[in-house]
């Protein structure tokens, strides 16, 4: 939640607040970030740490070093968000939105489970399930196209789930757990490369006489509670070009 201590090593920390300037706009590309003296002074610390700070910045794709200029921020689109990274933000920040991200496209229904929903919720075939549907975008388009699937019995106990706009109070995880008392305390993630289809092509907004060739990224969560119930079924489709990344410590 926000406020929570941060433990991250000083140089990730850097790292991460030029990452949000730059995913935000704020740091727009061609802009030059300060010198490594510079950084150093400005975050109290080792001109070691201010070039380690630059370096994961450039092993990220985020800029370039530029000899005898600087370092120069990229012009990229940023990796796809899964429901798994977007849980995570939420925890530690407050906010479940990727730096520069907005959301539109708002959709809900109570509808049929399709199999392979009811099958990752261990529920019949055809049982009553919420389908709730948004569209994630950044300054170069869609980042992805992202449904989450909630057995209906939570609309009872959270009306706002079957409405077609955006939730007020929290995500869906967040609001099912603060209206049920259980929390979220594990999560099955997947992820894999799929061709193009109509329905993909439709869904992420593409050209279908003129579709991109390159397979798209489609991440799938299923989030359970402390009681062992199935809440929420997320499948979050990447935009063609875009990728899936993670990062953690290694100690």
């Amino acid at each position: 939640m926000a406020g929570q201590a941060d433990n991250r090593a000083p140089y990730a920390k850097i790292a991460a607040h030029y990452t949000e300037l730059i995913a935000s706009g704020q740091l727009q590309p061609g802009s030059l970030l300060p010198s490594i003296k510079n950084l150093a002074e400005e975050w109290s610390v080792s001109t070691a740490t201010a070039e380690k700070a630059l370096r994961k910045l450039r092993n990220d794709g985020l800029v370039r070093g530029i000899h005898g200029i600087g370092t120069e921020v990229l012009d990229r689109p940023a990796p796809m968000s899964s429901g798994s990274q977007r849980q995570d933000r939420g925890r530690r920040t407050g906010s479940s939105w990727g730096a520069g991200e907005r959301s539109d496209s708002h959709q809900a229904a109570v509808v049929p489970a399709p199999a392979e929903v009811a099958e990752a919720l261990d529920i019949q075939p055809g049982s009553d399930v919420i389908r709730r549907s948004r569209v994630y975008r950044d300054r170069h388009g869609i980042v992805a196209h992202s449904t989450s699937w909630i057995p209906a019995r939570y609309g009872k106990l959270i009306p706002q789930l079957a409405a077609s706009e955006r939730l007020t109070g929290g995500t869906s995880l967040q609001l099912i757990a603060q209206a049920t008392g259980h929390p979220i305390s594990h999560r099955v993630d997947t992820a894999s490369a799929h061709l193009l289809t109509p329905e993909y092509v439709q869904l992420l907004e593409l050209d279908p006489e003129n579709p991109p060739t390159e397979p798209v990224v489609v991440m799938t969560a299923r989030f359970v509670d402390s009681e062992g119930n199935i809440v929420e079924y997320g499948v979050d489709l990447g935009a063609p070009g875009r990728t899936w990344r993670t990062e953690s410590e290694v100690s």
